[in-house]
């Protein structure tokens, strides 16, 4: 494999991830962090980072909208529910 074909598959595998998570919207980002210690915030970090690597001048608005596929303040107000007592007592014991 080449480096080349390498960066194509990692990116379609990205993509897939972005689309995943799109279509469950119902998994909200505190769920990600207590299960798998990320969530899509991450993602946009992560990305705005390697933006930042290749010399590229993003926002952290524009990240995000990388990710979520909406402006963040539109995708909080349309999926984002609020933290139960249990999840937030599962992140804290995840942190501990």
């Amino acid at each position: 494999m080449t480096e080349q074909e390498r960066t194509e598959i990692e990116a379609a595998t990205f993509r897939r991830l972005l689309t995943h998570l799109d279509d469950n919207k119902e998994v909200q980002n505190i769920d990600l962090m207590i299960l798998a210690n990320f969530c899509r915030n991450c993602l946009s970090k992560w990305y705005l980072a390697a933006a930042e690597d290749k010399g590229l001048e993003i926002t952290a608005e524009e990240s995000r909208e990388a990710i979520y596929g909406m402006p963040y303040a539109q995708w909080k107000e349309k999926h984002q529910a609020e933290a139960t007592a249990e999840q937030l007592a599962a992140l804290k014991a995840r942190s501990s």
